[in-house]
């Protein structure tokens, strides 16, 4: 029997890197010194943007099986 991994929307796998990316600038933000809301902010707005891009830009494109000439 041959396991392979589950299959992920990109909208799933954009939200999960938003979440950790906004999390990690909001708590980073923290941690530094900078005010409570101000680093919740940031962490917003970085997590948007990482959502957009993931989502844009976060998945290869399919690869099809070659052509029948190919593969000789």
């Amino acid at each position: 029997m041959h396991l392979r991994a589950p299959s992920f929307s990109r909208g799933v796998t954009a939200f999960i890197w938003a979440l950790v990316f906004g999390l990690y600038i909001w708590l980073g933000g923290l941690a530094v010194g900078v005010h409570g809301g101000t680093a919740f902010i940031f962490g917003a707005i970085v997590g948007f943007l990482v959502f957009l891009l993931v989502m844009a830009f976060g998945a290869d494109a399919p690869t099809g099986q070659p052509r029948r000439a190919d593969r000789r």
